[in-house]
């Protein structure tokens, strides 16, 4: 688990503690029919905290997101805070799965195959010479994996060296994989922008081979 993702489920489930406990009745107490209620402004501000969360950890797409986002909408014969108690439920689902690991494995898996199919495209492009092309993508690849550990660790996302600095100052590798991304990072720039003559194609396998390395390290 990341801490900072833990410390953002820990900080809105005490947000859900606390609207909880703000709940009122609502009604004539004289006569049958009273419901719980809570403040739409309070119960919109957390769910905006919950969705930006879900997103991050476990994707767009995934299901965690969808139920919590189906749970938000209004449904025939709601009473009370009937819609509340629904996003409820799924937000102390997701938590407890996020404790026990398995959300960050998802999507990872998700991610592992999205990276392999990329990877497979720069091997067939460098197969068929052509060469920049398969270096981009090998570095796209290489940028947006470095994105993701930056956001583990609570990191700005900048330019790929500047990631690389900050990442490997916040232990997330070591000293010889900064070289080895500095390294990846020169063959990507010179292939965008034109210089054929910085790079060889076997410099471009090696960074297929690093790559491919460096996602097995990284996405457990």
């Amino acid at each position: 688990m990341t801490a900072l993702f833990e410390k953002r489920f820990a900080e809105l489930e005490q947000q859900l503690i606390r609207l909880q406990n703000a709940t009122t009745m609502r009604g004539d107490p004289r006569k049958e029919g009273q419901t719980e209620y809570l403040a739409p402004e309070s119960m919109l501000n957390w769910s905006v905290k919950v969705k930006a969360l879900l997103e991050r950890v476990c994707g767009k797409e995934s299901s965690y997101l969808q139920r919590f986002t189906e749970a938000d909408q209004n449904q025939m014969f709601d009473i009370g805070i009937a819609r509340f108690e629904r996003m409820r439920a799924v937000f102390l689902a997701a938590k407890e799965d996020f404790e026990g690991g398995y959300l960050n494995s998802v999507r990872n898996l998700v991610q592992a195959e999205v990276f392999g199919s990329e990877l497979e495209q720069a091997s067939e492009l460098l197969a068929a010479q052509y060469v920049p092309a398969a270096a981009v993508i090998a570095g796209v690849v290489l940028e947006t994996s470095l994105r993701n550990l930056c956001t583990e660790h609570g990191i700005t996302h900048g330019s790929l060296n500047r990631m690389n600095d900050e990442l490997v100052k916040a232990g997330a590798y070591n000293s010889l994989q900064h070289k080895r991304i500095t390294a990846m990072a020169a063959i990507r720039n010179s292939a965008a922008h034109g210089k054929k003559g910085e790079f060889e194609p076997e410099d471009v396998k090696g960074m297929l081979d690093d790559v491919e390395r460096f996602l097995a390290s990284t996405l457990q």
